[in-house]
């Protein structure tokens, strides 16, 4: 089997659905034969390394451990599923203070073990956060660790997919910005559907209301329908993007990076992205000052999560964050 690289690929919170879900992705892709697999759940995480090994993955060299020095030594390439995950009840809020002191206890093992790792992508939640988190405490430049924010994209595509009756790959521009939870910002001006515009679709405008909240419902969604968090769509996106940057074809769909722009400061948002081996790049969105007033919105939203964890301790004050990463 050819691989894309054989470069070290670390998956951490293996032990869990997203994790081991990455790993067989990843080695169906044929993205390397070297993945490590981390979580400090050992019964979880060596049943996931056995069950790779059943697969008979030809060339695979699957490792696993619950040590953070053997996982991250070495890695050049990490994706993050290792924190909590949200529950029938819970927004993506709820999870902040848990879930990013263990965001700065990653960045500070990629900082300690593998400061020469080329690309991380955070997707567990609030992502936004975590991922800031991750970035501030690890010392990376900002194009080099991205968060999960495409699901909200693939989820306003699949809705309006199914309201028109076309394959999902038919509809295009469906893109949020912004937050990913509750506070995203749709963006449907753009939006064609088998090549015509959406305003010309004879949507009215309560439908695409409708159509709106159930994009932002779309998580609450599987965990009422499934009983449990997301796991297949965020494992095979998150791989897609760590795809990208280790030479695939590049990743179009929005991606949390992190923007310090005249208009938005020192946070993580997605954005118009692009991912390739050279790491993410943003353009600013293009949308209707209704579109775009909804994505001052979400900004200020995440700035308020952003203070919550300075409050708590877990980041600096943003004029301490060089003192942390010189990058910033």
């Amino acid at each position: 089997m050819k691989y894309l690289t054989d470069e070290k690929l670390v998956i951490v919170g293996a032990g869990g659905m997203i994790g081991s879900n990455m790993a067989q992705t990843a080695l169906m892709l044929g993205l390397t034969p070297n993945i490590c697999l981390y979580d400090i759940f050992e019964p979880g995480v060596h049943g996931v390394a056995e069950e790779m090994y059943h697969c008979g993955f030809e060339g695979a060299n699957i490792s696993w451990t619950t040590d953070p020095a053997t996982a991250f030594t070495g890695a050049k390439y990490i994706i993050s599923s290792g924190g909590a995950p949200r529950k029938d009840g819970m927004t993506r809020e709820d999870l902040l203070k848990g879930n990013c002191q263990i965001a700065a206890q990653f960045g500070d093992y990629i900082k300690e073990y593998c400061p020469d790792v080329k690309h991380v992508v955070v997707i567990f939640n609030p992502a936004d956060v975590t991922a800031l988190t991750a970035l501030i405490h690890s010392g990376l430049k900002p194009e080099q660790l991205t968060s999960l924010a495409a699901l909200d994209s693939t989820r306003l595509q699949s809705n309006l997919a199914k309201e028109f009756g076309v394959p999902q790959s038919s509809v295009t521009g469906a893109h949020t910005y912004g937050g990913h939870g509750e506070q995203m910002a749709v963006f449907a001006s753009q939006v064609k559907v088998d090549g015509k515009p959406l305003s010309e679709m004879g949507l009215s405008a309560e439908r695409m209301a409708e159509i709106k909240q159930n994009t932002i419902q779309g998580g609450s969604a599987i965990i009422k329908l499934r009983g449990r968090s997301s796991f297949q769509s965020p494992a095979y996106c998150s791989v897609k993007m760590i795809e990208a940057a280790m030479g695939g074809a590049p990743f179009t769909l929005p991606a949390g990076t992190y923007v310090n722009c005249e208009q938005f400061k020192n946070v993580f948002m997605a954005m118009p992205t692009t991912i390739d081996k050279s790491g993410v790049h943003f353009v600013q969105p293009k949308g209707t000052e209704e579109e775009l007033a909804a994505l001052q919105a979400s900004y200020e939203h995440l700035c308020k999560m952003r203070q919550e964890i300075i409050d708590l301790g877990i980041v600096p004050p943003v004029s301490e964050w060089k003192s942390l990463n010189p990058n910033l």
